[in-house]
């Protein structure tokens, strides 16, 4: 038998992170999991301390009023999520993420990117499955 102790839902704001995080509440409800929400802010690469740090605050100001709709979700399906942003490449995070946590499904969104931008750049969800330790769960 299959236990589900623990869900990471790594949410970028997109839609189909959106849609990702109505399957984890779902399979959160139906094994009892605990429900981490994730969202990765990237710093430019090249920037100066002062614009990195703006992108930072501009970036937690954000997930911060996501947040708040997602517990809002959450609460009525009768869930406590956990929400955290962290800084960094966003599939090393997640990946980090799930081995510190101890979690056994990852789940996320599939963004929807041309094949020439997945060959060039890769995707963050291709590199995800690759290198967890647990299951991924990737909504289309």
């Amino acid at each position: 038998m299959v236990e589900i102790k623990k869900i990471l839902i790594a949410h970028d704001g997109f839609e189909s992170a959106g849609k990702a995080y109505l399957y984890a509440l779902d399979l959160a409800g139906k094994y009892g999991a605990e429900l981490l929400v994730l969202a990765v802010a990237s710093p430019p690469e090249f920037a100066e301390d002062v614009e990195t740090e703006a992108v930072l605050e501009n970036a937690q100001e954000h997930y911060d009023q996501l947040f708040v709709s997602l517990k809002a979700q959450a609460a009525i399906a009768g869930l406590e999520p956990r929400c955290e942003v962290v800084v960094g490449h966003p599939a090393e995070q997640i990946i980090y993420r799930a081995e510190q946590e101890d979690i056994d499904l990852i789940v996320m969104g599939h963004r929807g990117k041309t094949f020439l931008q997945r060959w060039l750049l890769g995707s963050v969800t291709k590199r995800v499955i690759s290198y967890a330790h647990c299951a991924v769960m990737v909504i289309r």
